[in-house]
């Protein structure tokens, strides 16, 4: 089924992700930025790192020593957690304001985890979208939508994926699909906007929701994923760009995020057919400009 231009308000997701660096106050002031700049969603991430990582990847060092905040990989990971009760402390603090919270889980604890504080999603990475022991999870001890992205995942890994969910019939009462490149930043060239299409057009009857997972820079191509069905938008959200960590550099600052919010807004009001062959506005145009030969 291709999308059918029945166009709902866009939900936009500010991922904070590790963009917190270690402090609560940061994320904390991360969650009222987004909220002044018209997001209501707000999405951090959970890992149990040495459950996520082998040995080997713990103790190595980080591949990129200037973004890193540990002597190894490990170590710097562990800097950028959170534990489950400061997850339920940001859950709380979201409620209290009006946002709503959730995370990225990355391994079966973190689903168990987060699932235990009830959030209405939770997300599944493009890393992760193959650990089918972290989806049962989600699929049967989890009660929200699962929302999940396909960077760096094969046509055939999606149906696999899909038909994992469809086995308790709950795909499309539940899963959402990003249509996703995983890169930091993604190049316009390879943000390829028509896998939205691909997933209406195979998937359209199957899921419950479609969305679009950007790490491209600017919002332009946000507006695009917007008309072309995507019901969710997700970014990388920051307080600097210069900010160290892998992350921030493609994500939106601030000012950035409110411009989108203002844009989709205004794509969404704009998404109509004309209400009468001559609209009020173009009346007195009308009058003095159409030709009367």
């Amino acid at each position: 089924m291709k999308f059918e231009f029945n166009y709902k308000k866009p939900n936009i997701i500010a991922e904070i992700g590790c963009n917190h660096m270690g402090s609560m106050d940061l994320a904390k002031e991360l969650i009222d930025l987004a909220k002044h700049a018209g997001v209501k969603y707000i999405k951090f991430q959970k890992r149990n790192n040495k459950e996520l990582l082998t040995e080997e990847q713990y103790n190595t060092p980080h591949p990129v020593p200037e973004n890193s905040y540990g002597d190894t990989y490990g170590a710097h990971r562990e800097f950028l957690e959170f534990d489950i009760e400061q997850n339920r402390e940001l859950k709380e603090y979201c409620d209290s304001i009006d946002m709503i919270f959730s995370t990225s889980v990355w391994d079966v604890t973190s689903a168990k985890e987060m699932a235990s504080i009830a959030p209405s999603f939770l997300k599944v990475p493009s890393a992760c979208n193959n650990n089918f022991e972290m989806l049962k999870v989600l699929r049967d001890d989890f009660d929200g939508q699962v929302q999940l992205s396909i960077g760096m995942t094969t046509k055939e890994e999606v149906e696999e994926i899909v038909s994992f969910f469809e086995e308790t019939n709950q795909a499309k009462t539940r899963l959402l699909i990003y249509a996703c490149t995983s890169g930091y930043p993604v190049p316009a060239e390879d943000v390829a906007l028509m896998e939205i299409s691909w997933l209406y057009e195979k998937y359209g009857n199957r899921l419950n929701e479609i969305g679009f997972s950007g790490h491209h820079l600017g919002t332009s191509l946000d507006i695009a994923a917007y008309t072309l069905g995507a019901r969710w938008i997700e970014r990388h959200f920051t307080k600097d760009k210069n900010y160290k960590g892998t992350d921030h550099g493609a994500s939106l600052e601030p000012d950035e995020l409110k411009v989108l919010v203002e844009q989709l807004s205004a794509t969404h009001s704009a998404l109509e057919y004309k209400t009468e062959d001559i609209l009020p506005i173009e009346s007195i145009q009308r009058e003095k400009l159409k030709n009367r030969k």
